[in-house]
């Protein structure tokens, strides 16, 4: 994008939070940290924060954080890519309190939060990203730059795969609430060994693709598809369908074999449970959006996705990948058009 313009921001005050897994430890104070502290009440292990202001300067090496933009998918992705491209150029990374109430609820996330309020000048270097990783982007300058755009590309972070399961890996409570629904499940009668999780994009992108992005959703036809490529392949697997239109996949998709639950609860505002769902299946069918993206590279296993699903001169592709989207072991299946 060449040169990267320079933008200041007035801040007060800068607090830095450092969350960690202890009863009693608290990281020591510093110059750059001032002396009081909250430690949290003696007893057993659990995660927790100390809050500290920071007066008149942030770390002489520099600071690269990320704007937080859009929801769950959008936030991890721009995670994901700050940690990676931080860890590239030798700069910490530290987190807006947006991405970390977004994010921290339900995953176990290391990176510290940067809080701002005013009168402290910061120089922050806005940096844009694309949607792919690119050489450029190995020797980013600047000492304070916040990284801008939509990134959610496994070309950014996939060569660190183990450090981003780890940082996203669920809250326990999370993981066992997860755990118990999907081993309540029956398939004729007996506890189904393969679970493969559905999630099916609707909501403003059933408006958005064809009218914005010369594009299509996922329809009944690529969903009998997808289920079919499982059957054929592992003895008596269970779907597990979550989506932002219920209401639609009941509808719409097949459940007369006893092999599909409806376990979305679908809501838009708080998708952790069906998040967590999806993870802790064994496969994943998805659709189209990162929401699927972070679902399917989290669990593992096989992926088979909607592919093709825009015309080829649609301005999607102008600021979107597919190779750099879906990993390439993933199958894809073409979108129908018509």
């Amino acid at each position: 994008m060449g040169e990267q313009m320079l933008e200041v921001v007035a801040i007060k005050e800068l607090r830095v939070t450092f969350c960690f897994v202890s009863s009693s430890w608290c990281p020591p104070s510093s110059t750059a940290i001032s002396a009081w502290l909250w430690c949290p009440p003696p007893g057993p292990p659990r995660r927790a924060c100390c809050w500290s202001p920071v007066p008149g300067h942030l770390p002489r090496e520099g600071v690269f954080t990320v704007t937080a933009i859009g929801r769950l998918g959008n936030q991890m992705g721009q995670y994901a890519t700050l940690y990676a491209l931080a860890k590239m150029n030798g700069r910490p990374a530290y987190i807006p309190a947006r991405m970390h109430s977004t994010l921290a609820p339900l995953f176990r996330i290391s990176l510290p939060v940067l809080h701002g309020d005013g009168g402290l000048a910061v120089p922050w270097q806005n940096y844009h990203l694309d949607d792919w990783m690119q050489e450029r982007y190995r020797h980013i300058r600047g000492r304070y730059v916040r990284l801008t755009g939509y990134p959610c590309s496994w070309t950014f972070y996939h060569h660190l795969r183990p450090e981003i399961l780890r940082e996203f890996s669920l809250h326990e409570h999370v993981r066992r609430q997860a755990q118990a629904f999907l081993q309540g499940l029956r398939v004729g009668g007996a506890r189904p060994r393969t679970f493969v999780g559905v999630h099916v994009r609707r909501g403003d992108y059933v408006r958005v693709m064809p009218r914005v992005w010369k594009g299509v959703v996922a329809d009944r036809g690529y969903l009998e598809q997808a289920l079919d490529w499982f059957r054929a392949r592992y003895p008596a697997p269970v779907f597990v369908v979550t989506s932002n239109g219920m209401a639609w996949c009941r509808e719409n998709i097949n459940a007369s074999r006893g092999d599909v639950v409806f376990a979305g609860e679908g809501v838009e505002g708080s998708p952790g449970r069906d998040f967590a769902l999806l993870t802790q299946c064994n496969h994943t069918v998805m659709t189209i959006g990162t929401f699927g993206i972070w679902a399917a590279y989290l669990a593992g296993g096989d992926t088979v996705y909607l592919a093709n699903y825009t015309l080829p001169d649609s301005p999607f592709l102008r600021v979107f990948k597919p190779e750099a989207a879906f990993l390439p072991e993933w199958v894809g299946i073409p979108a129908a058009f018509g």
